[in-house]
């Protein structure tokens, strides 16, 4: 008997003792985490009964704003002027679901919260207030982007490559944020199961695809493995590769064959512009899989890019290691298939850091946070990010995507001339269905100090479409636009045909 009361007793204080570090675990190491949280009901409780502060685009919009309930003036309810073109970036505050997106990554700004005192009466009676947050979105973009996807699944990304402000980044499927903010639940709960069911191609409206989806990048990842060989053995771009349909892979029965069956081949220079793949495929392998994952990890490609939202993936490239018994898989990564990812975001960066003279700035929606009083509270300073390339090693990079544009695959895009684009198009083979291509653009200007650099894709398109011919058009339009902003011209750009 003595022995059973023993083990009891032991058990006994077993969960005593878990109860006591439990404790002691949530009022001290988890209790800043829980008090900050968007799903602690008083801070909902408090967005509810206090005003949250705005979020305002670069040119002065509402994005987002509290204003009182109809008939109850002290219960504010969140509004969202732009609601789905923006809805993936701004998200919403919600009494159900808390906060999603920007709302979430600047709550603690956004919500009501003690005021740095101003005199000794408010040392001694604390004031408080909500931030307002001021982002470098352009909506006027947004609208280019969205028009330009005409209501296709896909996402594009506008950066200043100069200091990284995201000018623009559009993702469909999108969704309307105002039932999240509504006080009755069943209308909350309709539109979360709604816009977290996946539509038929898998992707949920709730979300931001640039960031949280990647694909496979095709021919767009050539401007990696160029910059492989440009760092890691520039004794290639001399090398003149064998003018092939198809080549065959070693160590296997398979082969590798271009667009088209085209017949393509030369040198790096020659073989860039018309996106030869055998060429590429060839110059992988002869790269190896260390030097092409080294290049892929000095991009930040298999890390998080650090921009100011929450839920962003990495984008993925294959462990040098994985290449040692498989130089197939060396060869359709080189050419950006087989296992390699990319988010539009990513592919930006990438954009963006060989026309910045290789420097990739840190990606990032604000630009600075405002008190109740509009004194600066915080300003976003431009950080790098990576530092992938030289700018002796760039400037190799810099004309051959020129010429993609003046004579390779973007030549039939129609790009402004005055506008002195570099870029590439990129068409990934994902299945053996109908629609079964990826296609891709990157592209920055202007290529002699870019002030924009652009990533877009669009996903599950017929066998028949081409980075060209399907994403190539929505580029255009965000170039014209984006130049057109910064040049304070409307963002339909100089040639109008671009709506806006």
């Amino acid at each position: 008997m003595s022995r059973r009361l023993s083990i009891l007793a032991t058990v006994l204080l077993l969960f005593l003792a878990a109860i006591a570090a439990q404790s002691v675990n949530i009022q001290f190491f988890k209790a800043s985490a829980l008090d900050a949280s968007p799903l602690n009901p008083r801070n909902i409780s408090a967005s509810v009964t206090a005003p949250r502060g705005e979020i305002v685009a670069a040119d002065g919009t509402i994005l987002a704003q509290s204003r009182p309930l109809p008939g109850a003036p002290n219960v504010y309810h969140r509004v969202y002027p732009l609601g789905a073109l923006t809805a993936g970036l701004v998200g919403f505050a919600s009494p159900s679901y808390g906060t999603w997106a920007l709302e979430a990554e600047y709550n603690n700004y956004l919500s009501s919260h003690a005021q740095p005192p101003q005199s000794l009466s408010q040392v001694l009676s604390p004031t408080t207030g909500a931030d307002n947050v001021t982002l470098t979105l352009q909506p006027a973009l947004q609208r280019v982007a969205q028009h330009a996807l005409a209501g296709r699944d896909g996402a594009a990304v506008v950066l200043d490559p100069q200091n990284g402000d995201v000018l623009a980044m559009y993702s469909n499927p999108t969704y309307n944020p105002t039932p999240f903010t509504s006080f009755t639940f069943k209308v909350a709960e309709a539109a979360w199961i709604k816009d977290t069911t996946n539509n038929a191609y898998g992707f949920p409206p709730l979300g931001n695809m640039a960031v949280q989806q990647t694909f496979p990048p095709g021919s767009t990842f050539k401007i990696v493995t160029t910059s492989a060989v440009v760092v890691s053995k520039p004794q290639l771009l001399s090398k003149s590769y064998p003018v092939l349909s198809f080549t065959h892979l070693p160590n296997s029965n398979k082969t590798l064959s271009n667009y088209a069956y085209e017949l393509c081949g030369g040198t790096i220079a020659q073989m860039l512009p018309p996106s030869c793949d055998t060429g590429y495929a060839l110059i992988g392998l002869d790269l190896g899989g260390a030097a092409l994952a080294k290049a892929a990890n000095s991009y930040g490609i298999n890390q998080v890019p650090p921009i100011d939202l929450p839920g962003v993936v990495p984008s993925y490239f294959p462990p040098a290691s994985s290449f040692t018994y498989n130089q197939p898989l060396l060869a359709y990564s080189a050419i950006g298939q087989e296992n390699v990812r990319l988010s539009a975001l990513m592919n930006a960066l990438i954009a963006g850091a060989v026309g910045n003279d290789g420097v990739m700035m840190t990606p990032h929606l604000m630009d600075y946070i405002t008190g109740p009083d509009g004194t600066i509270v915080k300003r976003y300073v431009p950080t790098v990010w990576k530092t992938p390339l030289t700018r002796a090693q760039a400037n190799v990079i810099i004309p051959l995507m020129q010429d993609v544009v003046k004579k390779g695959t973007a030549e039939t895009v129609g790009f402004l001339p005055a506008d002195n684009v570099a870029a590439k198009t990129g068409t990934s083979q994902v299945g053996n269905g109908v629609q079964n291509t990826d296609d891709w653009m990157i592209a920055f200007a202007p290529a002699s100090h870019p002030t924009i650099a652009v990533a877009t894709v669009v996903p599950f398109q017929a066998t028949s479409a081409t980075g060209a011919s399907v994403v190539g058009p929505i580029v255009k339009c965000l170039v014209e636009g984006a130049l057109a902003i910064q040049s304070n011209q409307p963002a339909s750009g100089t040639t109008n045909t671009c709506p806006s």
